[in-house]
């Protein structure tokens, strides 16, 4: 078990945990599982797995998501105009596999529609939102891309979760 003693009052913190005892202690925090798209200005398309997604306002809809600055798709993210939001159902542990792997074309051999502006959307996600990027904030050894939310298409099932390290399905669907 983790463990730290907080601060007094009027006390400051000011020593970082190690990367490892935060990617631990993360691993307890249960996500749906996302894949994000876009296209850059030739028309080539990206993708890759977050592991960081949330809403951030109902009015107007906005989304962040984070990009690692070593992904070989940042530059793509950081020029494009938008972003596609792909939260993936029970069943689609391979096509998170997928697209986190680094490298070679993710796109090929795989089916997919274009959105009106150009987004590569996959199929038979459990929600896919296509969004106009509205914001790059650089944060550590991140990018925050924060989305406006223009379109979004929802579809039945449970979706794809990820807890300590592996994806996981919800147990019986009944409510706490």
């Amino acid at each position: 078990m983790l463990s730290r003693r907080f601060p007094d009052h009027g006390h400051v913190l000011t020593k970082s945990i190690s990367p490892d005892l935060f990617r631990a202690a993360l691993s307890h925090w249960t996500s749906g599982v996302t894949v994000v798209t876009t296209s850059d200005p030739a028309g080539s398309h990206h993708g890759f797995t977050a592991s960081a997604f949330s809403s951030v306002s109902l009015d107007p809809a906005l989304v962040l998501v984070c990009l690692d600055n070593r992904a070989n798709c940042y530059e793509a993210f950081d020029q494009s105009s938008g972003f596609a939001v792909h939260v993936l159902a029970e069943g689609q542990e391979g096509l998170a596999g997928h697209f986190a792997r680094k490298g070679a074309d993710k796109f090929a051999g795989l089916d997919m529609d274009l959105s009106p502006a150009g987004l590569p959307l996959l199929p038979d996600a459990l929600v896919r939102m296509e969004c106009r990027t509205e914001r790059r904030i650089p944060a550590g050894d991140h990018l925050i891309l924060i989305g406006e939310v223009l379109e979004a298409q929802t579809g039945d099932g449970d979706p794809l979760v990820y807890y300590r390290s592996d994806f996981r399905r919800l147990a019986d669907g009944s409510r706490a």
